[in-house]
């Protein structure tokens, strides 16, 4: 057997998966890690526990599939995106914590840079916002403010990545710093029209170019694995941020193809082709990915706060002993309660980019019980997901279908509210744990397990379809009360 070892280091957990040449799953293994909020707006992560952790489910994931590691024919890598490391050269000792996608530390210098009127010269190079979401005001803030950093860094002595590099660097043992051109295009540093790291951005935010890795394609030879780690010289053949993985692993090759990812956040993302649209309504233009040279576009919404808030109405406030539950309270629960949870819990992301925005609950009258509460953390998913969808509209490109897929797509009622507020159809894959299958498929399709897209879009199988059945009148009052919500705490 010939199989693809896939590593998924989410921003709450990471998990390594084992995929047969068919695309079929043969073993899981999945870690949590700690959240560290060192202050208000802050969010950290410990990489040492980040690698330490990659590593423990990779063993298991082998060990559980029962296959030798010389089984193994290639390893794709896909990361939470944006979250910045510092590192040493010599020892691959990181020089502070890593500053995660959420942190907003960085948000005064980035409303510095828009009171510059910088942002439309960023934007068309980019495809970005001024925003502390990228990754380049988090690599200056460690430069400027970690001892003796921007020296170091001025001398050659440190590296920049994001956690994809960061892995690579120790998965080779330090022989490889390189990232891929889904992964360079969240940082606010590469030029993706001409899909190279720009000299005069990196000259605006004082980032030496020695820090930056290689960029490559997403399915490339990123090298090969330390043999003591996981039992072989194991190839590195595919590399793409979270959401752009999650979008091959669905098969969305055809320019107008959709996916949503619910996790952490909640990422909408739609293929433009060839074309790198430029949202007139403050969506993102990304790289979907890029193979043999070739570029494909994506258009993007970024919600920073979707099964986060379920994990919050559990953890922080305790309505809830598991996320599980949530579905049956919401099957009991009228939609039209009157409860609105706007989740800004890091600030609001797509399309309002209001770093300020704090979360609030409206509507709370002394019939509100602990069902209408954790339904309006559902629903709120799904309002933020209208939200991009009437974006992209705008921007002429409304997405009519759409896959899901994430931890959250579990959850048929969240599914069936996600149809009726979009109008749109959903569709629930057989595997729901895409971002994994896609960082697969690019290392299959660089190793040649597969021969071209058109081969792993035959994979693709459709587990449950959800139709609208809410009326346009009864949508249309819901999403007026969540925009009403919204309005009393952005922009104050």
């Amino acid at each position: 057997m010939r199989a693809i070892l896939a590593i998924d280091q989410g921003t709450t957990s990471s998990r390594a998966m084992l995929f047969s040449a068919d695309g079929r799953q043969l073993a899981s293994a999945q870690q949590d890690f700690r959240q560290h909020f060192p202050r208000d707006g802050w969010v950290e992560h410990d990489p040492a526990e980040i690698w330490q952790g990659v590593l423990s489910v990779c063993r298991r994931a082998i060990s559980d599939a029962g296959l030798a590691p010389s089984d193994i024919a290639a390893l794709g890598i896909t990361n939470q995106r944006e979250t910045t490391l510092v590192w040493d050269r010599a020892s691959g000792e990181p020089v502070y914590p890593a500053i995660v996608w959420q942190d907003r530390r960085t948000a005064a210098f980035c409303q510095s840079l828009r009171e510059r009127g910088l942002e439309d010269m960023i934007s068309a190079r980019t495809g970005l916002l001024i925003d502390p979401y990228f990754s380049a005001t988090k690599i200056r803030w460690i430069l400027d403010e970690v001892p003796d950093a921007r020296a170091r860094a001025e001398r050659g002595e440190l590296a920049f990545g994001t956690v994809d590099s960061f892995l690579l660097w120790q998965l080779t043992g330090g022989r490889e710093h390189r990232t891929d051109a889904t992964n360079a295009s969240r940082t606010l540093l590469f030029d993706i029209h001409e899909q190279c790291w720009d000299p005069e951005l990196l000259a605006l935010f004082d980032i030496p170019a020695s820090m930056l890795p290689q960029v490559m394609d997403s399915a490339a030879d990123f090298g090969a694995t330390r043999r003591d780690l996981l039992g072989a010289a194991i190839p590195v053949c595919g590399i793409a941020g979270d959401q752009q993985a999650a979008l091959f692993g669905q098969a969305c090759f055809h320019e107008g193809m959709a996916k949503s990812t619910y996790g952490t956040g909640c990422f909408l993302m739609l293929n433009t082709g060839k074309r790198a649209l430029q949202s007139q309504h403050r969506l993102l233009t990304t790289v979907a990915y890029r193979l043999d040279g070739e570029v494909t576009y994506a258009l993007e919404g970024s919600i920073f706060v979707a099964g986060a808030a379920i994990q919050w109405l559990r953890d922080g406030l305790h309505l809830i002993a598991a996320a599980g539950e949530s579905e049956p309270l919401a099957q009991r629960t009228a939609p039209d309660h009157g409860v609105y949870l706007v989740p800004a819990f890091t600030g609001l992301g797509a399309p309002y980019w209001d770093p300020d925005a704090r979360g609030a609950i409206f509507g709370l009258t002394r019939d509100t019980g602990i069902g209408e509460i954790v339904t309006a953390g559902l629903q709120s998913v799904c309002y933020q997901t209208k939200d991009l969808q009437k974006a992209m509209e705008s921007d002429g490109e409304r997405p009519v279908a759409l896959r899901v897929d994430g931890g959250m797509v579990a959850n048929n009622w969240l599914l069936q509210f996600l149809a009726d507020i979009l109008g749109a159809t959903v569709d629930r894959p057989a595997i729901i744990e895409t971002t994994a299958l896609g960082a697969a498929y690019l290392a299959g399709l660089r190793s040649g397990l597969y021969d071209s897209t058109a081969t792993l879009e035959a994979f693709w199988q459709r587990e449950r379809r959800f139709e609208p059945r809410m009326d346009k009148p009864d949508r249309d009052r819901l999403y007026a009360g969540w925009t009403r919500a919204v309005a009393r705490i952005h922009g104050n």
